[in-house]
């Protein structure tokens, strides 16, 4: 098994991407499709941005108040790195992640990520500075015409740094990690990552 401790420092202010009620997700889709046999599947087909335009998205917290990221949004972000990697076919880009086969089960399957301690799913954020809002404009195009509406995040300053650790079944995922990593820079976590919010660095600790 190999492992490695990160520190991951963000470079650009980071949204949330929680629904502030925690019910939102199910109450939204149930008015859209009220026939539908199964709300959560047309959640997962509709994703958060939708639901964005009913209310705030914001930070999960820890019992104590602390802003935390989830486990599986770091292997999430794993997974869509090494997507972009395999469209992109940089080999300077990530040369391993190329060589890899069935790069997303491998990631559910042999790659863990752990917070604050052993076994925890939370990684703390250590925040610089206060917790604030943004709010912006969100337009699409639609049979009915143009609409623009409103989405309301919370927001954390880039300086803010979160460490978690990865452990890996099997020697030879490290490098491909690191190669997710450094995709970092490029687009990271939370709301509206296309506008480049979000992204970060990384070291070794």
């Amino acid at each position: 098994m190999k492992e490695l401790k990160v520190r991951i420092t963000f470079i650009s202010p980071v949204l949330g991407s929680q629904p502030s009620d925690p019910d939102i997700h199910r109450t939204y889709i149930a008015s859209k499709a009220p026939n539908a046999p199964k709300i959560e599947e047309e959640v997962a087909a509709v994703g958060v941005d939708a639901v964005t335009k009913k209310g705030m998205t914001i930070f999960p917290r820890d019992k104590d108040g602390n802003v935390v990221l989830w486990d599986y949004q770091i292997r999430g972000f794993f997974k869509a790195a090494a997507q972009s990697i395999h469209r992109s076919k940089d080999k300077d880009l990530g040369p391993k992640t190329l060589q890899m086969k069935a790069f997303k089960k491998i990631i559910d399957q042999n790659i863990f990520v752990f917070g604050d301690k052993l076994g925890g799913r939370q990684i703390t954020i250590d925040i610089n500075g206060e917790v604030g809002e943004l709010q912006r404009s969100l337009r699409a195009n639609t049979p009915q015409g143009d609409i623009v509406s409103i989405a309301h995040s919370e927001m954390i300053n880039e300086g803010s740094t979160a460490e978690f650790t990865i452990k890996m079944l099997g020697n030879d995922y490290e490098d491909a990690v690191k190669e997710w990593l450094d995709y970092g820079v490029y687009n990271g976590f939370g709301q509206w990552r296309n506008a480049s919010y979000g992204r970060f660095t990384w070291e070794e600790i």
